[in-house]
């Protein structure tokens, strides 16, 4: 199925692969372009010679199109788009900020740069500075979120942008790529199905809790701060709930959340850990290949689009 998001990163599918802190490593990206989709490295908050290393070993997996994602609010965000435009990837994902300082840089390496939006204000604001193609991304998606929902957040700004806009948030399987191609999108960014699949290197524990969500297990934290985070319920969360509502300070729930997505992802900690996950846990329910992830989404979806 082709698009313009796939012509322009060089894949068989529509298909990109979210940048999940801790959970989008090297193994996943590669797996997830190998499987015809686009893999996508997550930095977080990690160093530039983390980021150098994870591009090397995904090199060393694949030799298919993949990228990383730019999380700017981080410490080490200068040294990592560095490091990003030496090392040489299809594309950059940016988080959290305005890729703008990187542009040029990225530009003269030969990297596409995609920001994710959460807004028409900013898409438009990333159209003029030189973005490549959006990825629109509705507060149905796990980890931090904006306040638009996918459906009335893509159209709008397919309808504002003239560059390709790539849906997220909430879709996990081929009715809801073949939704986001219905509301203009090129292409769906998926991360919750990718959690749960076999090349995923997150802890059992974590995808069992994925795979056993129902539609209303997801929470948002931290609504009152300004930086709203969905995840699935758990003590932590309500623990955290209970304290945003008796009005504790800022500093007092970002340190009951520090380093609590790593004791989920790589300890198995779901009940004190952050369980990020979208709304769309609901709808997975079983552990796969990213091959057969991807093809399955796809045979669903082009039967539902032939059929529109």
């Amino acid at each position: 199925m082709k698009s313009e998001v796939t012509e322009l990163l060089g894949i068989k599918y529509p298909i990109i692969q979210g940048g999940m802190a801790w959970v989008a490593e090297h193994n996943l990206a590669a797996a997830v372009s190998n499987a015809g989709g686009f893999g996508i490295i997550g930095v977080a908050n990690a160093p530039a010679e983390w980021v150098r290393d994870e591009i090397r070993k995904a090199k060393e997996l694949t030799d298919k199109p993949f990228g990383v994602n730019v999380m700017l609010l981080s410490q080490h965000a200068d040294e990592v788009a560095q490091a990003v435009a030496e090392e040489g990837v299809k594309a950059v994902t940016t988080g959290a900020g305005s890729p703008e300082k990187y542009m040029k840089m990225w530009k003269e390496a030969g990297i596409l740069v995609i920001p994710v939006v959460a807004s028409v204000a900013l898409a438009r604001r990333m159209e003029r500075v030189g973005a490549d193609a959006l990825v629109a991304e509705g507060m149905e998606s796990g980890g931090h979120i904006g306040a638009q929902t996918t459906m009335t957040l893509v159209p709008q700004i397919v309808d504002a942008v003239n560059i390709p806009v790539i849906a997220a948030g909430g879709i996990a399987d081929g009715r809801g790529f073949a939704a986001a191609r219905m509301l203009g999108a090129d292409a769906v960014q998926m991360g919750t199905r990718f959690i749960v699949s076999k090349e995923s290197i997150v802890h059992e524990a974590y995808k069992e809790r994925v795979l056993k969500a129902r539609d209303i297990d997801s929470e948002v934290t931290g609504m009152s701060t300004g930086h709203p985070v969905r995840c699935l319920r758990n003590q932590m969360t309500r623990e955290y709930l209970k304290l945003e509502k008796e009005g504790a300070s800022f500093e007092e729930l970002e340190l009951m959340t520090l380093g609590t997505l790593r004791k989920a992802v790589v300890e198995g900690d779901v009940t004190r850990g952050t369980v990020m996950a979208g709304q769309s846990a609901g709808l997975v329910k079983q552990e796969q290949t990213c091959s057969e992830m991807i093809e399955e989404i796809m045979d669903q979806a082009k039967k539902l689009l032939k059929e529109a």
